[in-house]
């Protein structure tokens, strides 16, 4: 797949009713060798800003799971390794940052501190997606992830 076919299928995932950090690592996780059924297990709990707290956007976690994937210390004492992964992270992060304003999910959809937090996904109507800039994340995570592979030449 090219990587607008794999920005493409994240979005159509969000869409379809996966979370925003499962329709990430969905559209790439064949590169690592796991299953669609792995992928939407190991991304489950990251949607809504991790578990609906609507802390760090799901999106980018996704991303950030499979930067995991590229770069990781392999042992505990791997510092270099640990150094490599943090370095790719934080700048996904500036990417993402810079072209959405913001990591947090609540700020990403405007909430106020007031503003319950319940576990309760909302239901997927169409209003949904009138309201949520979340598809736009989900494509945004995918296309920085997207980029990087191409500059690593590997997509």
């Amino acid at each position: 797949m090219t990587k607008e076919e794999r920005i493409a299928k994240a979005v159509s995932l969000f869409k379809e009713g996966y979370n925003c950090s499962q329709s990430v690592v969905g559209a790439y996780a064949d590169l690592y060798g796991f299953t669609f059924d792995q992928a939407m297990h190991m991304a489950a709990s990251f949607g809504g800003g991790i578990g609906r707290m609507r802390e760090t956007c799901g999106a980018a976690c996704g991303m950030f799971m499979l930067a995991g994937l590229e770069r990781c210390a392999k042992d505990g004492a791997d510092r270099e390794g640990k150094a490599a992964n943090y370095k790719l992270v934080q700048e996904l992060a500036g990417k993402f940052k810079e072209e959405c304003g913001s990591l947090r999910c609540a700020d990403l959809l405007g909430l106020s501190k007031k503003e319950p937090i319940v576990s309760t996904p909302e239901a997927r109507t169409p209003q949904y997606y009138a309201k949520r800039p979340c598809a736009h994340m989900v494509e945004t995570a995918a296309k920085i992830w997207g980029d990087f592979l191409e500059n690593e030449g590997k997509l």
